[in-house]
């Protein structure tokens, strides 16, 4: 038997509309830092760019390899700390806790929802008999899957938990992707990734899966372009186009 038989889905942008928070979230974090990260004699470094920097640096990472990304590209170095630090700007679990702190607030202010597509497509997908898991290098993913009242569409979650708990490396490796087929009991070569990360789209190719969507919800061309570079096999603007697309792959 070949074929799709399962679907791992990224869960921030894909499932859920937290994208645009946790960019928002990373740029308080950085840009509040900015002072004390200034230079002797010098200027501040220059204010995180929730776009490119966002998609280039910290989409689809823990926050720990967020931070530090962020931090090489702009040639910083900060001590990595200790896991209780308090949130700050001094050591580099400091700052991830900074934006723990950041992006929780926001979500208990304002909630979280699942885009408009998610729910009816995974039903069609069950119909299908194609099983679903959600992945997510966030320890709020069952939390805001739950929120969101996705928790029950799953057949398996992997989450920054499980992440911590297994001592799994971040994406752009595979591993989080893996545990999740290997969940589903499907394994990579009858399982499809949908991602809207770079990162993301990079795992799933590594991963050898069967085939890697890339999601382009704006409809950006560029966008689009960097997600196929990276590796998706083709890019949707929507998820009500996955089970057509799935079709071929199908057993």
């Amino acid at each position: 038997m070949s074929g799709v038989r399962a679907v791992v889905f990224d869960t921030d942008g894909v499932l859920l509309a937290t994208a645009a928070r946790h960019a928002a979230a990373w740029k308080d974090t950085f840009d509040g830092c900015r002072g004390e990260w200034r230079p002797q004699a010098g200027e501040p470094p220059l204010p995180f760019d929730a776009v490119g920097e966002y998609r280039d640096l910290v989409d689809g990472r823990s926050r720990l390899d967020g931070v530090r990304a962020f931090l090489t590209a702009r040639r910083m170095e900060l001590p990595p700390g200790a896991p209780d630090d308090p949130p700050g700007c001094s050591t580099v679990y400091a700052v991830a806790a900074r934006k723990e702190a950041i992006f929780t607030r926001m979500v208990r202010t304002e909630g979280v929802e699942a885009f408009g597509d998610a729910r009816s497509v995974l039903r069609r997908l069950h119909a299908m008999r194609v099983g679903c898991a959600a992945v997510s290098a966030s320890k709020h993913a069952r939390s805001l899957l739950r929120t969101a009242d996705l928790i029950g569409c799953f057949d398996a979650l992997v989450d920054g938990q499980d992440l911590d708990a297994l001592a799994l490396p971040g994406k752009p490796d595979p591993a989080l992707f893996l545990e999740a087929a290997d969940r589903l009991g499907t394994g990579p070569e009858h399982t499809a990734v949908v991602e809207d990360a770079l990162v993301g789209v990079e795992a799933g190719r590594r991963g050898h899966f069967a085939l890697v969507v890339g999601l382009c919800r704006d409809d950006d061309p560029r966008m689009a372009d960097a997600l196929l570079a990276h590796g998706a096999h083709l890019v949707l603007t929507g998820l009500d186009a996955l089970p057509a697309a799935l079709h071929g792959h199908r057993p």
